[in-house]
Order: C-alpha cells, then structure tokens, then sequence
C-alpha cells in the first residue's frame, strides 16, 4: 500500500496529536506547502485512505453549522509506517529523459539554433535563481533549507547547460549521424 508523501507527511503531523482535516491543511500549507497548499478535498481524500488502510482513526466528531468535523488520531500502525517511510532513501532523480536535452537535440535534427534554446534557459534558470535568492535571504530557516534544495539542483542545471554549449558541435555530428 503507497499512501506517497502527502499522506505521510499528515500522519507525521498528526504524531503531535488529533487534529481535524482543516487544521492538518493549515499546518501542512504552514510547514511545507508555501508554493503548493494542499487543496481541502486532497486532504479528506488522504484521510479516508489512512482511515480505511488503518494508519489513522477518528478521535472525535464535533457537530456544528455545517458538516460535522472528523477529528483523526494517529494509529500505531501508522506510527510504524512513518518510521518506515522516514528510514527509506529516496530514489535519487537522475533525469536521464529530460524535456530539455530533448528539446536541445529535436533542435539540431531539424536545424534549429540549439544554442538558442541552451541561451534561452540559461536566462531563465538565472530568474529563477535570483527568485530564490531573495526569498531565501528573507526566510525563516526552513525557507532558506527549502532555497538551498532548489538553487543546488539551478546550479547543476546550469553547469550541463554550459558543458552541453560547449559540446554543442559534436553534438550535432552525433546526431546528425
């Protein structure tokens, strides 16, 4: 059973005690969700899964102007599970198929400028980096973490960008071939 990240990382939130799925949203979108909050039905879709796979349980129900609001309490099943899944490395993500070396090699079969495309990115990885810079400058701890994540994989972006400017040519013979 793949309960994948989001429903991992709301067991973990849920560890420091019962919350309604509105309350595990705002801490979810407080904590890790500053570019992509999570949507109120990917929540409670979420929760009925661990509800049904047995990771969570609900601690409560309170009646009020409008639905009633399920509390969930961790189980110790899922205790276990996030055990699991924090002592297991991620797969490191090579991107040996990436859109880009794609659209660098489509170039040259058709006789497009390439490095264009290599100019074109590499401006846009520079945006990108200044972004992230500046936010990183003015966040807290977790946001400068979160930055340093991003600007490091920027950074090897755009060391393949030059590597592949500068190998341009041969490129082209080999494709070409």
């Amino acid at each position: 059973m793949s309960i994948g990240h989001i429903g991992h990382t709301l067991l973990g939130l849920l560890e420091s005690g019962p919350r309604h799925g509105y309350d595990l949203k705002r801490a979810f979108d407080e904590k890790f969700g500053h570019d992509r909050p999570l949507h109120y039905g990917q929540v409670y879709s979420t929760m009925s899964r661990l509800l049904k796979n047995g990771l969570v349980e609900v601690d409560g129900i309170e009646a009020g102007g409008g639905p009633e609001r399920k509390r969930y309490a961790i189980t110790d099943a899922g205790i276990t599970d996030v055990d699991r899944w924090l002592a297991t490395p991620e797969k490191p993500e090579p991107y040996l198929q990436s859109t880009l070396y794609t659209k660098v090699v489509l170039a040259l079969l058709t006789g497009r400028n390439a490095a264009d495309i290599l100019d074109t990115q590499r401006a846009e990885h520079l945006r990108s980096m200044r972004i992230l810079t500046d936010r990183k400058r003015k966040g807290d701890l977790a946001d400068q973490l979160i930055c340093d994540h991003a600007l490091f994989h920027l950074e090897a972006d755009l060391r393949w960008l030059e590597l592949t400017a500068a190998r341009l040519e041969k490129l082209r013979e080999e494709v070409a071939r």
